[in-house]
């Protein structure tokens, strides 16, 4: 038995313990050389040869044998048929060639021209001594024949090679199924196995299987595209790395990365989605991972987000004004940039970047960043940076920033600013409207210290930010002089320093962030030059922030052991939910943006995904959850009067709500292709008030909070059902209710194809939820104290003839269903036309916006059965099965046992997925129906979504807090088996293949659980 922290490694063949990698080039040259003489001759073209660096590297190396001729055929623009296996020598084919290569190749083996890599046959020899298990995957079939040649065949316990995945069908490099086929033919789980690869594909294909270490022996002067493929580690040789440098990674490195996001390249297409991934935030405030010396170009965008602090304008478009209202772009304070003598400032992008390494430290909320530059006069410099949001005192961030020459003595010169000379520019569709948000109060300083006051031209909010520099070089502290500049709205302070090679140059910038809108603050400026008084330096202030930190985590991990990405992005999200609420929100009116505070897309406006977000919150941190919900009380009379506006009673809150509770939803908009104006019917969600019905109860449900439900939670139940209620018409045709002009979760279909005005009539979601929370208000009433309900009652002239209705239209609402039991999405959505799911999907690949494609065509999703995301299943997603029958039942319907099962079926072939949250959805249903290779399948989709960005450039706008919250809600309701709708906290155990532990604790009812879940079973505390 191994004493180590990991159990086998999984050596690749050729690169790695052979060098077979020439043997190969040459017979692949040999082969490609006689082909292409042959070719071109008989075609007219002049030759060129075959190459190791131009063709074997790129599309042969690393692949199987016929893919590979494929690939190289394919980049000389020669199409030959791909053939099958048995194709003779001589048959010009992908398959007839690649023949023609593996007998050469064999004949040069028989020749003895293999040659092994000492150094990792030695470690071979280490391992087994070790009790650490070996084997080798590799896509060549001449595997078994290397090895044998060499001696090694006795040495390796298990061989996965070209003819055992053709055997078995499975998939090449960078699929990862050589390498977990052979952890599986060990017994040994893929989080403790190492995998040894040369090859781009294969770290690909190690970091995509989730192994525990990815090796990279860069044997072609590739060490960096191996980090950026996925490799951990990166060595030159074996003989760079032992047995203990691995067991430090499996109790170090493997630990850090599964805390961290990192990145080791500066890409410009990429960096909008990093910023928004490496954001530092508390709540309060957020802060995109901008680079410190870049302002807002075509790559970075530096931006800095209040919560609640918003500003409405007035725009001129295309012959009309158009109102909306942003989360503005507040001052950025992270500007730090230097220059060399007489050069130019320093800027990322104009120099060459010789290395750079991001890693955002979830634990922490710091962001690191190390790089080593060159600029045109040859100075190279290494730049590194921290930078963090406190969230132990919200209106606190600091920023440390050093410079170290590494080939030069010259004087440096140091810039910092605060710059709130800025506007809304970060999404590209919304520049055409006024965005310049800020107008400047006052700048200046003295000596190290600054500060910026700016206001909003509308709100009205002031926002100041001061600043405090102090500067050490070579770890002592230096005073130099430091003089101010001043321009409206920003200030900059300048300071010069004698640099020496090798001596670092460190600015520490404290500071604090208060606007007029904060509780308690009639000074903003004063109040943040205060703060900083009494901050300190870098360390004093992330000392408390870092506990703070730890204090939510504490409360919050998940902890998964056996799928390290899975881990990884649970923590990621967790960690920009923080950013977007934390438990600093119980002192802030504000709800959840929907793009959290990391970017300016749906113009920071609030919607519905508090319903995904919000029951981790009510567990967690009570106190924010609830200041939550009261954003939406305290603007419960524009509510009211929305509704009365529409001529309805009650409380009809908006479909986006900014700054106090209207209707932010466009009510038009421009079409830039043909210039015309068209109605936007979106604003008839009329369902984010049955979410905030749902969100209420549940928080009730959660925290029994029964001051929340008396003070004002009731009143705003209360109040939507009446919404709902008036809402509701009678049909005496039909003796059931209706409910018209209204849009479901699918916003696909806003209207009937054949009319102009927008709305459908008995959305079923809308329904089932309607008619769930009639039955919750009473309820509601009934805990109510008896005092209490009759204040209530007064206060809001309740009649017994409301509630008479309300039970009336529990067991008469209609809800259109077949005799299958499959609930129509809206009245004649069945009567719609069918749409050729694989022809569009054969026709463009990605439909996930198939409202685009189809309009596109000149059609309308309003003519298809087609939905962007899931509608009628979010019903069971939100109250379960059971409960959506039992609804059913009431209502007079008779749903069958399948119920379910036949709706999952029917919408999943009709839904194309076009929101994140769309496959949230589904993978939850999945898991219900006990589908768990599709639920697993969809959530990892929704979990990787805004990591990969899988909507193709929508996260670098801002993080999508809605699947970030409903991912970290499934893993607890789908994997852990959570269940909190009864009197007690249940579980029902069901991990997805390879996770073998699973902890998280839960607050529920004033009591704290501990559950710890494993492959005998649960355990709870």
């Amino acid at each position: 038995m191994s004493k180590h922290n990991f159990d086998a490694v999984i050596f690749d063949l050729d690169g790695v313990i052979t060098n077979t990698a020439s043997v190969h080039s040459a017979a692949w040259k040999q082969m490609f050389d006689e082909f292409l003489r042959a070719y071109t001759e008989n075609n007219g073209l002049p030759f060129r040869e075959f190459t190791h660096a131009e063709d074997y590297l790129p599309y042969v190396d690393g692949k199987p044998r016929y893919q590979g001729v494929a690939s190289f055929l394919e980049s000389r623009g020669i199409d030959l048929p791909f053939g099958d296996p048995s194709d003779p020598l001589a048959r010009e084919s992908a398959c007839g060639l690649g023949n023609r290569k593996n007998q050469l190749f064999n004949d040069l083996i028989k020749g003895g021209n293999v040659e092994v890599y000492s150094s990792t046959v030695e470690f071979i020899h280490e391992l087994r001594a070790a009790g650490i298990r070996v084997g080798v995957a590799s896509s060549s079939k001449n595997a078994e024949t290397v090895l044998a040649a060499v001696g090694l065949l006795d040495l390796i316990e298990t061989r996965v090679d070209g003819v055992v995945s053709a055997e078995l069908g499975l998939k090449g490099k960078p699929e990862p199924d050589i390498f977990t086929t052979a952890c599986d033919n060990l017994g040994i789980y893929y989080d403790r196995a190492v995998i040894v690869e040369d090859a781009i594909s294969g770290v690909q294909a190690g970091r995509n299987g989730k192994f525990g270490l990815v090796l990279g022996i860069a044997r072609e002067d590739n060490a960096r595209e191996l980090k950026l493929n996925g490799a951990d580690i990166v060595v030159a040789d074996m003989a760079e790395i032992s047995l203990d440098d691995i067991d430090v990674w499996f109790t170090g490195g493997l630990i850090e990365d599964q805390w961290s996001l990192s990145y080791h390249d500066y890409t410009p297409t990429k960096e909008g989605l990093r910023e928004s991934l490496c954001a530092v935030g508390n709540g309060y405030f957020g802060t995109r991972g901008a680079l410190e010396e870049a302002a807002a170009n075509g790559t970075n965008y530096p931006g800095t987000y209040i919560a609640g602090v918003y500003n409405r304008l007035e725009s001129e478009v295309a012959g009309r004004t158009v109102v909306n209202e942003d989360l503005v772009n507040c001052p950025n304070w992270l500007p730090v940039t230097f220059k060399i003598g007489d050069g130019e400032w320093f800027d990322p992008n104009e120099v060459e970047i010789l290395h750079i390494t991001w890693r955002l430290d979830f634990c922490t909320g710091v962001l690191h960043r190390s790089m080593v530059v060159r600029d045109a006069a040859g100075h190279e410099t290494r730049v590194e940076s921290q930078r963090f949001a406190s969230m132990d005192d919200p209106h606190l961030a600091a920023l440390r920033y050093s410079i170290i020459p590494l080939n030069y003595d010259k004087t440096i010169t140091v810039r910092s600013a605060l710059d709130g000379d800025i506007i809304n520019a970060g999404v590209k569709r919304y520049r055409q409207l006024n965005s310049k948000h800020l107008e400047p109060v006052t700048e200046g300083g003295q000596g190290a210290a600054s500060y910026v006051l700016v206001q909003t031209n509308q709100s009205a909010i002031q926002i100041a930010e001061a600043a405090r520099l102090r500067i050490s070089v070579g770890g002592q502290q230096s005073n130099p002089q430091i003089s101010l500049a001043e321009s409206p709205g920003a200030i900059y302070s300048i300071l010069e320093l004698d640099a020496c090679r090798g001596i670092p140059i460190c600015v520490e910038k404290m500071v604090s962030i208060y606007t007029s809108k904060d509780t308690g603050v009639a000074d903003p400026l004063h109040a943040a030059q205060e703060a900083l008084n009494h901050a300190g330096g870098f360390d004093d202030v992330w000392q408390p922030s870092a506990a703070a930190w730890a204090d939510i985590w504490e409360k919050v991990d998940i902890q998964i052991e056996g799928d390290r990405l899975a881990q990884k992005l649970l923590r990621l999200h967790l960690y920009h939910l923080m950013v977007t609420a934390s438990p600093h929100n119980a002192g802030i009116d504000a709800g959840i943006p929907a793009r959290g505070l990391h970017g300016e897309a749906y113009r920071g406006h609030i919607f519905w995904d508090e319903l995904y977000v919000l029951p981790l919150y009510d567990m967690h941190f009570p106190g924010a959850a609830k200041s939550i919900l009261q954003y939406r009380y305290r603007r419960l009379d524009q509510a009211r009067a929305y509704a009365q506006e529409h001529g309805y009673k009650g409380a009809m809150f908006p479909w986006q709500s900014g700054s106090d509770g209207r209707e932010d939803t466009q009510v038009l908009h421009l079409n830039p292709l043909s210039g015309e104006w068209g109605v936007d019917h979106s604003s008839l969600q009329r369902h984010i008030s049955l979410a905030v019905a749902l969100n209420i109860w549940q928080y009730f449900w959660i925290t029994n909070d029964g001051a929340f439900m008396e003070t004002c939670g009731a009143e705003m139940f209360i109040e939507i059902c009446r919404f709902w209620g008036s809402k509701a018409v009678y049909n005496p045709d039909t003796g059931r209710y209706e409910i018209d002009k209204v849009m479901g979760p699918d916003e696909y279909h806003e209207k009937y194809p054949d009319s102009e005005a927008g709305g459908l009539k008995d959305n079923s979601y809308t329904n089932i939820m309607a008619v769930w929370m009639f039955g919750k208000a009473f309820d509601i009433l009934a805990a109510l104290n008896e005092n209490v309900r009759d204040a209530l009652t007064d206060k809001i002239r309740l009649t017994e003839e409301e509630l008479a209705l309300w039970k009336d239209i529990i067991i008469k609402i209609n809800i259109p269903i077949s005799d299958e039991g499959i609930l129509e999405q809206y009245a004649g959505f069945f009567d719609l036309k069918e749409l050729d799911w694989d022809g569009y999907r054969t026709k463009y690949g990605n439909i996930a916006r198939l409202d685009r494609i189809l309009k596109a065509e000149g059609k309308s999703p309003d003519e298809y059965q087609a939905a962007k995301q899931a509608d009628v299943l979010m019903a069971f997603y939100n109250l379960g099965s059971d409960e959506v029958s039992r609804l059913l039942t009431e209502a007079g319907y008779s749903p069958p046992q399948d119920l379910l099962q036949v709706n999952f079926d029917y919408y999943l072939k009709r839904t194309s997925h076009g929101s994140t949250l769309s496959r949230l959805v589904h993978s939850y249903l999945a898991n219900l129906i006990g589908d768990k290779e599709l639920s697993w399948q969809l959530y990892m989709d929704a979990l990787t979504s805004d990591y990969t960005d899988i909507q193709g450039g929508t996260t670098k706008e801002g993080i999508h807090a809605g699947v970030m919250g409903g991912t970290v809600m499934a893993a607890l309701r789908s994997s852990a088996g959570l269940d909190l709708t009864g009197g007690q906290v249940e579980i029902a155990p069901s991990l997805p293949v390879g996770w073998r532990k699973m902890s998280f604790n839960v607050h529920f009812k004033g009591a704290e659980y501990r559950f710890v879940i494993g492959p005998t079973g649960a355990e709870a505390g």
